[in-house]
């Protein structure tokens, strides 16, 4: 047998053993098991109860209106601030307003009454005319105050806070006849933001 033989022979011999060798891990046992598992998102879920706060006509320079609202957390997450925004539209009747109205229309106070102390308001907002209210953006759940009484800040699911305002055609002493007969139209949007995240 040549050399040239006996090298083809020995390769193939190493081949063989080789894909023995390989083929053999294969005998080994083995088990396999599957772990299912699921992200599910929560909700926010944020309503105003009731939708409409005030609606009201015939006003005149020197009224004052009363209203009660509450925020709900119908939603399955916490709720860690509410930012309310305000904005508003003047219908001019007389076509002759030189001022803006909303300078005119104050809110004396916005109370969290859930936020407050037995004597103390929390106040989200405190004498500020809606004109100066646009391009704020204030927490209504936010506890203002320093008191043991009264719920700490945030909106927890399920909860709600309940708000008392009051609005303000203020008499400036002056001549406001260019809004008789105009109208305010008042949008007020409430921005739920969630709490920070955490080891779940």
């Amino acid at each position: 047998m040549g050399i040239k033989q006996k090298l083809g022979l020995g390769v193939a011999s190493a081949a063989l053993g080789l894909s023995l060798v390989g083929g053999g891990t294969y005998a080994y046992f083995n088990d396999t098991e599957t772990s299912t598992n699921t992200f599910a998102a929560g909700t926010l879920d944020l309503s105003v109860d009731p939708e409409v706060i005030i609606n009201v006509d015939n006003i005149k320079p020197g009224d004052w209106m009363n209203r009660t609202f509450k925020l709900n957390n119908d939603g399955s997450l916490d709720i860690s601030r509410v930012l309310l925004t305000t904005d508003y539209s003047v219908t001019d009747a007389g076509g002759d307003n030189i001022d803006d109205m909303g300078k005119h229309i104050r809110v004396n106070f916005l109370q969290n009454i859930d936020k407050s102390g037995i004597v103390q308001p929390n106040d989200i907002i405190y004498s500020t005319t809606l004109h100066d209210l646009k391009g704020t953006a204030p927490d209504a759940v936010q506890k203002k105050i320093w008191s043991f009484f009264g719920e700490n800040s945030g909106l927890k699911t399920g909860t709600s806070d309940n708000f008392y305002v009051q609005f303000e055609f203020v008499d400036n002493q002056d001549d406001q006849n260019e809004f008789q007969g105009d109208s305010l139209s008042l949008e007020w949007t409430f921005e739920a933001k969630q709490t920070d995240g955490e080891r779940r």
